[in-house]
């Protein structure tokens, strides 16, 4: 319950953040910076959380962590209500938001397998992403609605208020000591550690290849807006066209979401995560390739149930395979990887269609996103046949 309050009423920050920068600053210049500030201090905070979950109390980390993320928000709230338009000092509470989510989003990845048993992983994660998507769909639409009517300080308010929800809940937690006796230990040896331990695992190698296959050359949310324009007719500056693109991924995922226990029973988490990925890329394709709307939007929708599987059992192995002692450390670097891998994406999608235009660049990247999956899955046999009992 605290979870669903706070991805939907404590989501208010993705709308709230930029209105704010580009009121302040009147460049979207100083937007993109903000969000390339908060990325730096979200990769720096999740290598430290990790190697702190490893040695500290997790609850703490957590606690600590919601309780930054909250005084954040307040201190954002406040700052808009008084009128500040510091650049300087919004960058900073925008570094310190970064900083708390990093931290949060590691140590949970972290806690989960101390809280729920092996067999339940894949519905804990099913559930979690689920509330996730839901926020992100519905929070920033309840933000925009009430901007213009509330203004930025209060939503910012609404988000440390429904972070409290969390706060309570993590609190009545039981504690999550390191179950072996470690030094407290935090320099770049030790937290460098989970990335050593995810190359000397084959399987992990190749679970974390299999999703930025997926997530670097399958995700081409960059070209959302030249694709509408050229293809769909819609207008330069955005549209009901792009409003439609943006909104069909999240849609297949809260779908499928509802309809998680349906498979989170599987036992073939492998196997399940390969055909999910492979799924993916074919989807994609199909959106490149389709010339009516329609068609692109039920490819997405579809994209995003497959994909729901993918980051599901992604998850679980990972949290299954790896050693308590570390998986903090490995969770960090997970989360290092894994938000870096859509600034790739990102990147890599605009060059492509800059040079073969939206739809080549898009079916072409479903079709590497196969072929990578294929290869992978073929190298490292170990990933096909995992299963949660193994």
């Amino acid at each position: 319950m605290a979870s669903t309050v706070c991805a939907i009423g404590g989501s208010f920050s993705v709308a709230a953040v930029p209105a704010q920068l580009f009121a302040v600053s009147g460049s979207s210049a100083a937007v993109g910076a903000a969000g390339a500030v908060s990325f730096g201090a979200l990769v720096v905070a999740a290598l430290w959380a990790g190697a702190a979950a490893d040695v500290r109390d997790r609850r703490s980390v957590l606690l600590a962590a919601n309780c930054g993320l909250a005084a954040t928000y307040a201190a954002l709230g406040a700052y808009a209500v008084v009128g500040g338009r510091s650049m300087a000092v919004l960058m900073v509470l925008v570094g310190c938001q970064g900083l708390a989510y990093g931290a949060i989003m590691t140590t949970m990845g972290a806690a989960v397998p101390r809280l729920v048993p092996v067999e339940l992983l894949p519905a804990a994660n099913a559930l979690t992403s689920l509330v996730r998507y839901t926020g992100a769909v519905l929070g920033p639409l309840l933000a925009g609605m009430l901007l213009p009517v509330v203004g930025v300080g209060t939503l910012y308010l609404c988000d440390a208020v429904a972070l409290l929800a969390v706060v309570r809940a993590v609190v009545r937690l039981p504690p999550l000591r390191p179950r072996s006796s470690v030094p407290y230990e935090v320099g770049l040896r030790h937290i460098t550690a989970g990335f050593r331990y995810l190359a000397r695992s084959r399987l992990l190698v190749a679970v974390l290849g299999v999703d930025l296959a997926a997530m670097v050359l399958g995700m081409p949310v960059a070209l959302f807006p030249e694709l509408a324009r050229d293809v769909y007719g819609g207008p330069a500056g955005g549209g009901p066209a792009l409003g439609l693109l943006l909104a069909a991924y999240p849609v297949g995922v809260c779908c499928v979401g509802l309809l998680s226990g349906t498979f989170t029973r599987a036992r073939r988490h492998g196997a399940v995560m390969a055909g999910a990925a492979l799924a993916w890329g074919g989807t994609v394709v199909v959106l490149g390739l389709a010339a009516e709307l329609w068609l692109a939007l039920a490819a997405l929708v579809l994209g995003g149930a497959v994909n729901f599987l993918l980051s599901t059992f992604r998850n679980a192995i990972t949290q299954a395979h790896t050693d308590d002692a570390v998986r903090g450390r490995v969770q960090g670097a997970l989360t290092v990887v894994l938000i870096g891998g859509p600034q790739l994406a990102n990147f890599l999608h605009g060059a492509a269609g800059s040079l073969l235009g939206p739809r080549a660049a898009i079916s072409g990247g479903g079709v590497l996103t196969m072929l990578a999956v294929a290869v992978i899955v073929r190298a490292v046999p170990e990933l096909r046949r995992y299963r949660a009992d193994s």
